[in-house]
């Protein structure tokens, strides 16, 4: 199946592509802006990941990104040291230290933290 070859991408949407370059240049990804105005995260060892302005841009209600990490003290700590705020979550089945990490027994250990156009992010060990 030629699916199975081909390089896939994901994409979401921003409120602003401005806002958003500075932000993701600022937690240190690699940045271009392409054709149309789309902007371009490069990360290394995967396709780029294309973000587009949507002037009525609702951002999901789910995580959009998520970066794979050896150590997530140190990944989280970093990010905090740049003003990222890491989501609070304090429910039966998700609940969060004092910096924004799940360590579940169900699941790695994980935080999520948002970009300026609210699209959900996250930091996992693993």
């Amino acid at each position: 199946m030629m699916l199975q070859t081909s390089k896939a991408f994901s994409s979401f949407s921003v409120k602003d592509i401005e806002e958003a370059k500075a932000f993701y240049e600022s937690i240190g990804l690699k940045t271009k802006v392409g054709e149309m105005g789309i902007l371009e995260l490069a990360l290394e060892g995967s396709e780029n990941i294309m973000l587009y302005p949507k002037d009525n841009h609702e951002p999901a209600t789910f995580t959009v990104l998520n970066f794979p990490v050896n150590n997530i003290e140190e990944a989280v700590d970093e990010l905090i040291s740049k003003g990222i705020k890491f989501e609070q979550y304090d429910s039966e089945y998700l609940k969060t230290d004092e910096k924004g990490i799940s360590r579940g027994e169900q699941g790695p250990k994980i935080a999520w933290f948002k970009d300026p156009s609210g699209n959900i992010l996250s930091v996992f060990e693993g």
